[in-house]
């Protein structure tokens, strides 16, 4: 979208975290939180971002380097009002618009804030709210509205007074400003409220006062505005995130047969008629083709890429390996560093050394080997096509197998046919 940046607050500490981690940096299913917002925003097509960092600004923005998002620093956390102000030289002269999130409300989907800009931008408001109806307000600012349904301000909820807190109508803390009017209106707020701070929600009161038309989205998936204030907001946003991921494969063509005990991270793909185990894990950076059976018992990490048709079964893991169609890899293994080719049989309790306490070294395991029972390979070290190990072999360090031969023993020699 041209002419419109995203402002990320995420300036505060979180002290119920009970904490010395910036809030915005606890992991939520493998990634911080504001990389999961960060994330969405790439996916709506906002690529222009700007972090507002103050506790842990420094452990924050080496974490951000490598995104390439800017970041304004937020001196004093006197409220949400000041953290946007800090970051006004930098959105004042080259946006015209504006989208705002918070750094700790990291399950918005792209979608929303995509419809969030663009009916912002349609209805040359110059303010877009997002807002969501729940049982349970608590906690939240109020959407309070007047006649014709116009947004008159956002009360919060310190400040409601009996009849504005029974309203349902919430602010997700997600807006879409026109820049000029948010830095106008910024400038008249004024910290009288029970906190003392200057609060980002008044300028909506001002904003109808000068009869500046106002905009709402209404999302009807609440889950999205959850913010992480604590260990069990956490959890809570954790067993949402899953779900979403879980159902999506499934709609996907994916069999998850125990989605209560499966866990995969937001980015594993996994192809169609592959089949999920119980107790299986999952993480990002992952690739598996169609066909699959995984699990049960199975943990699959980063940098994994599984062809199509390939078994991995009881308390197997893997990580930064590939593994070529047909293959199995069955009971009780550990594959590091590995390349595994095609139709390649790994016997139960096969471990690849990878790492000698200094450096980490590939194993390569080519098309057709069978690999058995309780066989360590020292990395680096290859096992050439259709060869073959005999239980408990170790296969030392540089020496490699060659193509069609079998070996045995410990270290591994060559058995003559």
């Amino acid at each position: 979208m041209k002419k419109i940046a995203a402002l990320i607050l995420a300036a505060g500490r979180g002290t119920r975290m009970k904490s010395e981690t910036p809030k915005v940096l606890h992991e939520l299913l493998g990634k911080p939180l504001i990389e999961h917002v960060l994330d969405s925003l790439s996916a709506a097509g906002i690529n222009d971002a700007i972090v507002v960092t103050g506790y842990g600004s420094e452990l924050l923005t080496e974490k951000l380097k490598n995104r390439g998002v800017k970041t304004a620093l937020q001196k004093d956390l006197l409220g949400s009002g000041d953290a946007v102000n800090t970051a006004r030289a930098l959105l004042e002269k080259d946006y015209e618009n504006v989208i705002i999130l918070c750094g700790d409300a990291p399950l918005v989907r792209p979608e929303t804030i995509k419809n969030l800009a663009e009916k912002h931008i349609a209805s040359s408001s110059a303010a877009t709210i997002l807002t969501a109806i729940v049982k349970d307000p608590s906690g939240y600012g109020r959407i309070v509205r007047g006649p014709n349904e116009k947004i008159m301000k956002i009360v919060e909820e310190l400040d409601a007074r009996f009849y504005e807190e029974a309203i349902e109508e919430i602010s997700s803390g997600a807006y879409c400003f026109k820049t000029k009017d948010l830095f106008e209106s910024l400038s008249e707020v004024k910290a009288d409220n029970g906190k003392k701070e200057y609060y980002l929600t008044d300028i909506f009161n001002i904003l109808h006062g000068k009869k500046k038309a106002i905009g709402s989205v209404v999302t009807k998936d609440a889950d999205q505005i959850i913010g992480i204030n604590s260990r069990a907001d956490l959890a809570e946003a954790a067993a949402i995130l899953k779900a979403r991921v879980l159902e999506s494969l499934m709609d996907s063509g994916v069999t998850i047969q125990d989605p209560a005990t499966t866990l995969i991270y937001p980015g594993a793909k996994i192809g169609r008629d592959s089949v999920i185990y119980s107790n299986t894990v999952i993480d990002s950076d992952v690739e598996i083709g169609e066909r699959c059976h995984i699990g049960p018992f199975t943990r699959i990490r980063p940098g994994v890429r599984i062809g199509n048709g390939v078994e991995v079964g009881n308390f197997v893991e893997l990580v930064r390996t590939t593994i070529g169609d047909g293959t199995k890899v069955k009971h009780h293994t550990y594959l590091g560093d590995t390349t595994v080719g095609k139709k390649v049989n790994i016997g139960a309790g096969t471990i690849t050394a990878n790492y000698d306490g200094k450096t980490k070294s590939r194993t390569i395991i080519e098309d057709g080997a069978f690999i058995g029972i309780g066989t360590m390979l020292v990395a680096p070290v290859k096992v050439g096509k259709d060869a073959k190990t005999g239980a408990g072999t170790v296969v030392l360090k540089g020496r490699d197998i060659p193509p069609g031969a079998t070996v045995a023993g410990v270290p591994a020699r060559a058995i003559k046919k």
